[in-house]
């Protein structure tokens, strides 16, 4: 496998770069960047600057717009806009929304696409994924789905409630897992502005980097006609895995981008700040530190472009996407814990982003699956002979 970046990957990665650093990190400091997520109208902003750069919604197809990238391709482009908090936003390729693009393209009716994913692929609207539900109903175990959906006619009727919903409030429409009468899942398209559909509230949480927060949604009595199941009923989870494979994978590419700005931060702080008698990098403990961050950065990079490499040659990926997750999400989050205590004082407050970006890694190690559950799946595979 040649890792080596080709011509136009270079050009690529480097308009990306400047992108980031010339129209994004600016607005990292905008009183518009709340606790729950950068406003719409911030997030607004942002789009439309991407969209001067024919940067935005990169991932999809170029019949719908996008720039029609590899796996390969995403893993450079990705790790650019992770470098600001912002970026993922700007570009509409943050979570949910990147992963349902990726969905709707594989799975989505052409009258599906028309309406929903279009306008989502242009930067207009916003989408969520509801899936996880508050105990007893599903988290990591899937399988605990308690959503119903009971076919009425030419309709589904949905009830259950779900909480951690990424983007819900202000999304325009939403994906729902629920389950059906033989105990399979479907996934269901709706307009969030449907009668049945309640925004409870929005959940406090570490991470500020999602437009909409994490959203309690409850579905009484939701009607959704059948021509709104997405794909076949009764293969939710089948396409549970097409959307989260590649997703763990993007959450990868991204999270790799804030990493790296945590270090380099860190770094610059290292070489300047003087400390008994010398800069603070030429202290053993601490250059012991940087030395680790980079060797975790290249360990997380070389298991996201093999995974990338892999997904391009047509494989499923799951066992390997897992992993990447798991190695990935423990990598970084200890570059960025190593980044603060680098920093001392300052990785502790608002004097750098590194805080900030502490906060949404430790998110990491949860959202796509626990490390846990990946390793805990892992491990059957492996004593199964995979």
């Amino acid at each position: 496998m040649d890792f080596s970046l080709t011509p136009a990957q270079q050009e690529l990665q480097q308009a990306v770069r400047r992108f980031i650093a010339e129209e994004v990190i600016p607005f990292e400091k905008d009183p518009r960047v709340t606790p729950h997520g950068p406003t719409e109208a911030l997030r607004n902003e942002l789009v439309a600057k991407a969209r001067e750069a024919g940067l935005l919604t990169p991932h999809a197809s170029r019949e719908l717009g996008g720039l029609g990238l590899t796996h390969g391709d995403k893993a450079i482009v990705f790790e650019e806009a992770g470098y600001s908090t912002l970026g993922p936003v700007a570009m509409n390729i943050h979570a949910p929304d990147e992963g349902n693009i990726h969905l709707l393209e594989v799975v989505a009716t052409e009258e599906q696409k028309a309406r929903w994913l279009r306008p989502l692929v242009e930067g207009r609207i916003r989408s969520c994924f509801a899936m996880t539900e508050p105990p007893p109903g599903a988290g990591a175990d899937p399988s605990m789905l308690t959503t119903t959906a009971i076919r009425d006619g030419d309709d589904y009727v949905i009830n259950g409630t779900k909480w951690f919903i990424t983007g819900a409030k202000g999304a325009s429409f939403a994906i729902v897992m629920a389950r059906m009468d033989d105990g399979s899942a479907s996934m269901f398209l709706t307009d969030m502005d449907e009668p049945g559909i309640e925004h409870v509230r929005t959940m406090d949480a570490l991470d500020s980097c999602f437009t909409g927060g994490h959203g309690v949604l409850r579905f009484s009595d939701l009607r959704v006609p059948a021509s709104n199941v997405l794909g076949e009923p009764g293969k939710g989870f089948r396409y549970a895995q097409v959307r989260l494979a590649p997703a763990r994978l993007t959450h990868c590419m991204r999270w790799l981008g804030q990493a790296r700005r945590a270090h380099d931060i860190a770094l610059e702080h290292a070489r300047h700040r003087q400390a008994f008698g010398q800069v603070l990098g030429h202290h053993e403990g601490v250059s012991f530190m940087l030395a680790d961050n980079e060797m975790d950065l290249q360990t997380a990079r070389l298991h996201i472009w093999h995974t990338a490499w892999l997904l391009d040659q047509g494989e499923r990926c799951n066992f390997e996407s897992s992993r990447a997750k798991v190695v990935c999400s423990e990598a970084e989050w200890r570059v960025v814990d190593r980044s603060v205590q680098i920093l001392g004082g300052q990785g502790v407050t608002g004097e750098t982003i590194v805080a900030r970006i502490f906060a949404d890694m430790r998110a990491f190690r949860i959202y796509d699956g626990p490390s846990e559950v990946h390793r805990f799946s892992l491990g059957r595979k492996l004593v199964a002979g995979r």
